[in-house]
């Protein structure tokens, strides 16, 4: 009996060794890329957090000095905010495999694909505006298992395998679509996302800030959302330390897809119609807010409040070069040159700070 009961002590003490072990090493992990003390200058941090947010209202003062007619109207605020609610939606799904590490390159396609599900289904078919609906999200669903599987199952990276699937679900799109335009989506779905307002304001911007709000909360006050930073910033301490890092990426992808997929249905129900291929426009801006929003209110790691000010600020610009008559290639110039630097930015300031 005594001798158990050494036995068991000798192993408790040996796991508790262990434990202290993985407890220094991941001590060590989140200090190693912090600043010494003191060396940081006052207000650092205040300029890191909320600098984004000071160079957007500078942005609206400088281009509102050249057209403060168009500018400093409320009618072209609040356009601008309900018809990029749908940047808001897929930014934030791509956010969530980002947090984890990996990068899903299919999100507009799944937009797509959950757009023109819509169109085939309410109009080909005659299906309810609720049936079809359902069914466009459940496709996203079935694309994020998918992009799991190839990517855990076959340890496929996810940059292959979600532009591999990214092209499919192009052809799908292209196939159930005759490559045409489907007009004539229900108009309770235009009511819903675009015709509908509140505080002059379409719904579809107040569907994008909840879904903000609960991401948010989900990263910051859920052991979920804490489990997923980890992983993305260290799957193997992050397995050591009991955390089930397939299952908290394979939920990553699929809720990416599923999310990706609502922001097909308020596309759909912003133009009352689905096109095969303007969607697929959207994923240089959604990667462009997502690396330039974790630049700000949380530096160093992706956020939902960051990415939703990031977008707007992208679409500030883009709003006022429109309305001085500026070429439209310079869209592209000003989402390409936006994604550079501002993934530039994250790097340095990743490099300047511990994990949270």
């Amino acid at each position: 009996m005594t001798d158990t009961r050494d036995m068991t002590d000798n192993r408790i003490e040996v796991y508790e060794e262990r434990i202290a072990a993985l407890e220094e090493k991941l001590r060590a992990f989140e200090g190693r890329l912090a600043p010494p003390p003191g060396q940081r200058r006052p207000g650092t941090e205040w300029a890191e957090r909320f600098g984004l947010i000071a160079a957007w209202v500078l942005l609206i003062l400088i281009l509102g000095s050249f057209r403060p007619d168009q500018m400093f109207t409320w009618n072209s605020s609040a356009a601008m905010l309900g018809s990029n609610a749908m940047i808001v939606v897929l930014t934030l799904g791509l956010i969530i495999p980002l947090t984890t590490g990996d990068f899903d390159l299919s999100v507009a396609s799944t937009m797509a694909l959950s757009s023109m599900m819509v169109a085939v289904l309410n109009v080909r078919m005659d299906w309810s505006i609720e049936g079809a609906i359902f069914m466009a999200l459940a496709a996203g669903v079935a694309v994020g298992a998918i992009n799991a599987l190839f990517i855990l199952w076959f340890r496929i990276h996810s940059l292959i395998v979600t532009l591999g699937t990214g092209y499919f679900i192009n052809g799908v799109v292209l196939w159930i679509s005759n490559s045409a335009v489907i007009s004539g989506v229900s108009m309770e779905l235009v009511r819903a996302v675009i015709l509908t307002r509140f505080l002059g304001i379409p719904l579809s911007f107040w569907y994008a800030l909840i879904l903000t709000a609960v991401i948010w909360y989900i990263f910051q006050h859920t052991a979920l959302g804490r489990r997923l930073l980890f992983v993305g910033r260290g799957r193997e301490v992050a397995r050591l330390s009991g955390v089930n890092v397939n299952r908290a990426r394979a939920g990553a992808l699929i809720a990416s897809s599923t999310i990706a997929a609502l922001a097909g249905v308020l596309y759909t129900g912003m133009r009352g119609s689905a096109d095969p291929s303007s969607a697929l426009a959207f994923l240089l801006p959604a990667f462009a807010a997502a690396f330039l929003g974790s630049t700000t209110l949380y530096p160093g790691r992706f956020n939902a409040p960051g990415a939703f000010v990031a977008v707007y600020f992208l679409s500030t610009g883009i709003m006022g070069l429109n309305f001085m008559g500026v070429p439209s290639f310079v869209q592209n110039l000003f989402y390409g040159g936006g994604l550079v630097i501002a993934v530039s930015i994250s790097q340095l300031i990743r490099k300047r700070r511990p994990m949270d």
